[in-house]
């Protein structure tokens, strides 16, 4: 097998090429070229796809999971359609972008109700499976982690301004760069009870920033440019808000895809 690993194949030319079952990780391929290519069974995943063009394609039994934004397909942007329909099945996913103080405290409200009730979900099964991966995605447990990891960056730092609140089990996406000083232990298994007393610490700091919050600290930013991540000038703090409440009610719904899928493994098969 060929490998390319740390290699600058920048214009390079791939003409009547078999890269079927080929790896593809960390590559920029940024502006490139594709015609005439067979992608059926791709798995995309972490994929940045801002100005891309698809023309003359066929696209039969796809399935996206992805932040939409001015997504034109056959001259419709499918993405407020697709926005309204998601709202219609899910009416207090549309409490998820508030405006003002108690638009913020009711949408952490509905958050902290719904994931007692997966979180009640989750323990109807063994331990060991909650660190069971559906899919190659991450497990319940590894989720929990990747949320205590969000709140700590986006309210703890970021709002609170703890240049280093990180725990040993906080687990960044699996994209991320990498940084000095901030945990990254994808393959711990810490037990359910372990992550879960990070978690509600976290939790109870980001409720305590919702019950004091006011509006002209929505309309204020803040700024880290301390060593790690998140490291930003002038970022809208009511984006850092925004950001925490997305990540929730999201990798909530991944979560409860995933059970789903535990509890009923003949179905996968």
């Amino acid at each position: 097998m060929t490998e390319f690993r740390d290699q600058d194949l920048s214009g390079a030319r791939f003409e009547r090429v078999d890269l079927r079952g080929a790896n593809f990780t960390r590559v920029a391929l940024n502006d490139a070229r594709v015609r005439s290519v067979d992608m059926s069974g791709m798995d995309f995943r972490g994929a940045f796809a801002r100005g891309a063009r698809m023309r003359g394609a066929e696209l039969i039994d796809v399935e996206i999971s992805a932040e939409l934004r001015n997504v034109v397909i056959n001259g419709v942007d499918v993405a407020p359609l697709v926005d309204a329909e998601l709202n219609r099945r899910m009416p207090e996913r549309a409490k998820m972008q508030p405006s003002d103080g108690d638009g913020f405290r009711e949408a952490w409200a509905i958050l902290e109700r719904l994931w007692e009730g997966t979180l009640a979900r989750a323990r109807t099964l063994p331990e060991a499976m909650l660190h069971e991966s559906v899919d190659d995605e991450w497990s319940f447990i590894q989720t929990l982690r990747h949320l205590n990891f969000a709140s700590a960056a986006w309210v703890n730092r970021m709002m609170l301004g703890d240049a280093s609140p990180w725990h040993a089990l906080d687990l960044p996406w699996d994209e991320a760069p990498g940084w000095d000083g901030i945990p990254w232990d994808r393959e711990a298994r810490p037990s359910l009870d372990e992550v879960l007393a990070v978690r509600r610490e976290r939790q109870s700091t980001v409720r305590d920033v919702m019950k004091s919050l006011t509006d002209e600290q929505l309309a204020s930013t803040v700024t880290r440019l301390e060593p790690g991540w998140p490291q930003i000038e002038a970022f809208p703090l009511k984006q850092c808000l925004l950001i925490v409440l997305k990540e929730e009610w999201e990798h909530r719904l991944y979560a409860e895809r995933d059970l789903t899928a535990l509890e009923n493994p003949e179905k996968e098969n």
